[in-house]
């Protein structure tokens, strides 16, 4: 989850308008991506349990 807008990553959706297919781990999400949301960084989400 993005720890500035609340956007929550989920890796059995994944995020297909941006390339990241359903299924995708977070951690093999690359660093340099950014939140669709609000363009925060990879290093500002944390891990939630949803």
């Amino acid at each position: 989850m993005c720890i500035i807008c609340g956007f929550i990553y989920s890796e059995k959706e994944g995020i297909p308008g941006e390339g990241i297919e359903p299924g995708t781990s977070w951690q093999e999400i690359p660093e340099s991506w950014t939140c669709p949301d609000c363009g925060m960084g990879k290093s500002d989400f944390i891990l939630t349990e949803i």
